[in-house]
């Protein structure tokens, strides 16, 4: 099996590409390098390209036969797509309807797409599932809202399946340390957390204290990005099998606190953290916890990296290997 990774350049894509390819499945990279490194496509074809290219697209289609697309080029910032909605809705909805299009032409059923648990806006009760409202509150989640209404009709009307994996909060790294998280700017609060102990940046910031949690902290479910691949694996081996699209929810299941992500890479590091408490954001809801059931049952999913010292140990490994190369 061929498999075309977009965005593969990226933090969830490389580690996707690393994961097929040892796995035995060949693999080509489509990424224009707007947020990604070449130097994390390790394996496989890389061909550096907008995903908006139809020509590009036809003739990487045309040159490789590609059994199914995995799509990570997605821009995942919401407070930028508040700002830059063109931005968001033409390179998340747009560009992907271009890539769609290619497959159509070029005969390829399969899709895996990196979704959000964004599309559900204020959670309405906890763990979420799959049935839980979807009401996404900022234009990147409605962009990923959007191409999943899409995705439907396309299989209505092409046969393309699809399969939508709505993440919650992916962290972590490649555990042989090859591979990590380098966003431009960095959002997401573990690798945060780890620059401040690196020394890196001075102190991590907390927005409110106060919220109705055991520690008046945030609580948010953390996935390693390892399940994540294994997860998307074992989707497109499921949807190629019974031929049926698919969405499910991916989370370990377990909320963890802001707090205890501090205090847990306290632990994992023996470095000292300097916390600056800040007042709340807007629209940060206390709890956000996936109910991963459907995908458990489904797809026979179970995350190996669900210890939170863990998933911290392997993002830490990553910043200092990083810090060394410097």
């Amino acid at each position: 099996m061929r498999v075309l990774v977009v965005g593969g350049a990226g933090y969830i894509g490389s580690h996707m590409v690393k994961y097929l390819a040892t796995a035995g499945t060949d693999v080509v990279t489509l990424d224009n390098l707007s947020y990604g490194y070449r130097d994390a496509v390790k394996y496989g074809e890389f061909v550096e390209g907008d995903l908006g290219d139809a020509t590009l697209l036809d003739r990487v289609f045309g040159r490789h036969p590609i059994d199914a697309v995995m799509h990570f080029a997605a821009y995942i910032q919401v407070g930028e797509s508040v700002l830059k909605p063109a931005m968001y809705y033409r390179n998340n909805v747009v560009n992907t309807v271009a890539l769609l299009d290619a497959m159509v032409r070029h005969d390829v059923g399969h899709f895996i797409f990196s979704s959000t648990a964004a599309i559900f806006g204020e959670p309405e009760y906890t763990p979420i599932d799959e049935r839980h409202t979807k009401q996404p509150i900022n234009p990147y989640g409605r962009s990923k809202q959007m191409v999943e209404q899409i995705l439907e009709d396309y299989d209505s009307a092409y046969g393309l399946k699809s399969t939508c994996m709505r993440y919650f909060n992916a962290a972590g790294a490649d555990p042989g340390g090859e591979l990590g998280e380098r966003h431009q700017p960095e959002t997401h609060l573990i690798p945060l957390i780890l620059q401040a102990a690196s020394g890196r940046r001075e102190d991590i910031k907390v927005f409110g204290d106060d919220y109705a949690t055991d520690d008046g902290t945030c609580v948010r479910d953390y996935i390693h990005i390892n399940d994540l691949c294994a997860a998307h694996s074992l989707g497109l081996d499921r949807m190629r099998e019974t031929q049926q699209s698919a969405r499910y929810n991916l989370g370990n299941g377990n909320g963890f606190s802001v707090q205890q992500v501090i205090d847990a890479t306290r632990r994992v590091t023996g470095r000292e953290i300097q916390v600056d408490i800040e007042p709340r954001r807007t629209g940060d809801p206390a709890v956000l916890v996936a109910d991963s059931t459907l995908a458990r049952r489904e797809l026979n999913w179970q995350p190996a990296y669900a210890d939170l010292d863990t998933i911290i140990e392997t993002a830490w490994r990553w910043e200092t290997g990083f810090l060394c190369k410097q």
